[in-house]
């Protein structure tokens, strides 16, 4: 679990989701970047692109990143963990079957999340991309929680993500190929969601790998910067 503080009061916000709903190749740039990363990315989606991560990734502000030791014993020519920097949906209520038109009104609160991926195990695991995304402290997330009032549009945010200071990605939430609210109006059509449970909504393009001692920080305009370091597992 993760307590937040709530922008704008002296309140926390407990974080502990029942599932983390992931939105794959949401912005434009990022599907035709995928293509370059051998993801087997065709086209533009005519449908979210869904996939999980589970609540063991989370982790707070100024907490590390940990890459796993064991993934030594695979000897990836080129092993490669990258940011991903995400708007965060933390769900109010329990939902299911969500028209569109009122999606909104099922947002608690939005933060700032961080999607980091295993690259090579992402593209080569038989299931798909379920463990290099799930591995634990692969989720932060932060640094508030901004209640869905403080927010109102959540489709006009300035998001970015840095790396040791240098701006990697850049780009607006104006440019999701799907919307928050069409984002849970779908989700919500596929599986119930509860109060607590997180949706992810995507990264846009200037994904790039991260190793150990790199500091990433990932701002959404609004709510803050969420910032972690990257260590490496100490190998016993």
């Amino acid at each position: 679990m993760i307590r937040l503080p709530v922008a704008g009061s002296d309140d926390y916000l407990e974080i502990a989701p029942s599932k983390i709903v992931a939105v794959g190749l949401n912005y434009r740039e990022h599907v035709a970047e995928s293509k370059g990363l051998d993801m087997d990315i065709r086209e533009i989606p005519v449908e979210p692109v869904l996939f999980a991560k589970t609540p063991n990734v989370l982790v707070g502000p100024g907490e590390p990143v940990v890459i796993p030791a064991f993934l030594a014993e695979y000897r990836f020519t080129e092993p490669r963990v990258d940011h991903e920097a995400e708007l965060a949906v933390i769900i109010g209520r329990r939902c299911k079957d969500v028209p569109e038109s009122c999606a909104l009104d099922y947002v608690r609160a939005y933060t700032c999340f961080n999607d980091v991926s295993q690259r090579n195990v992402q593209k080569s695991d038989v299931s798909g991309w379920f463990r290099g995304k799930s591995f634990d402290t692969f989720g932060p997330i932060g640094p508030v929680a901004v209640p869905a009032s403080g927010l109102p549009d959540p489709q006009n945010l300035d998001i970015s993500c840095r790396v040791n200071g240098i701006t990697k990605q850049r780009s607006n939430t104006s440019n999701m190929i799907f919307t928050v609210a069409a984002l849970i109006a779908y989700i919500s059509r596929n599986m119930t969601l509860e109060a607590g449970d997180i949706i992810v909504t995507g990264t846009p393009s200037g994904v790039s790998p991260v190793v150990h001692g790199d500091v990433m920080e990932v701002e959404i305009a609004g709510i803050g910067v969420l910032r972690n370091p990257v260590v490496d597992e100490a190998r016993s």
